[in-house]
């Protein structure tokens, strides 16, 4: 009954916690090598035993079963999430979509960009700047490209040809990407990143993040089964 993602989450709150599978499996009362077959998605736990679970590493049981990206089980709502320099502009007019979309986006982009200063890459910043900028304008062009009448000459790239351009460019970008985070991950030069020290290391804003994760991973899944 635990369902999809559950393998995951028990397998990442035991790395987290910084135990071994036979400590964890001692201390849930149950052998190792049935703590293994949960973690593989081999076999699927009981109701008894997911409650054990988030007991023992302090997790909600929405947390553990994929339904909530907080830890604590809670579901944002629009008015709950901060926003980065919040000036008077942030609030829209009608839907709360919007509103909420924006929030989520800003926080989980003030997060990135964060780690970027970290990291200390002028290269990855400006690929990854460029790459985020570049889908920004393709998306803009769309949404002025609505009404037909809007003037052509605001921008000097020909509408039948910026999406491509614009597609064509971020591919590039996205393979330069690719292959300096490749480079770092061999190399090991980025500190360790989970769920548990970015909720403390951003305790206003990776809220937004994991529910972006959240989010996305729901469409993809969606998309491709």
């Amino acid at each position: 009954m635990a369902g999809t993602g559950f393998n995951r989450v028990l397998s990442l709150l035991r790395k987290e916690a910084g135990i071994t599978q036979k400590e964890a499996a001692k201390n849930l009362g149950i052998s190792q090598a049935l703590l293994s077959h949960y973690e593989r998605g081999i076999r699927e736990c009981g109701l008894e035993f997911l409650v054990k679970v988030a007991d023992y590493y302090g997790v909600s049981c929405d947390y553990l079963l994929g339904r909530s990206p907080d830890r604590s089980g809670l579901m944002l709502k629009v008015e709950d999430i901060p926003l980065p320099d919040d000036k008077g502009d942030a609030r829209y007019r009608g839907s709360v979509l919007p509103t909420l979309n924006k929030k989520l986006i800003s926080n989980s982009l003030n997060i990135l960009f964060d780690l970027l200063q970290e990291i200390s890459s002028k290269s990855l910043t400006t690929n990854i700047s460029n790459y985020l900028m570049l889908s920004v304008y393709k998306m803009y062009r769309g949404v002025y490209c609505l009404n037909k009448d809007n003037p052509s000459d605001s921008f000097s790239i020909p509408d039948k040809v910026h999406s491509r351009y614009s597609d064509a460019e971020m591919s590039i970008i996205e393979a330069k990407i690719g292959v300096e985070i490749e480079e770092k991950r061999e190399k090991k030069t980025v500190n360790s990143i989970t769920p548990k020290n970015m909720e403390e290391k951003y305790p206003l804003y990776y809220s937004s993040l994991a529910n972006l994760i959240l989010i996305c991973e729901k469409m993809i899944k969606r998309k491709n089964g």
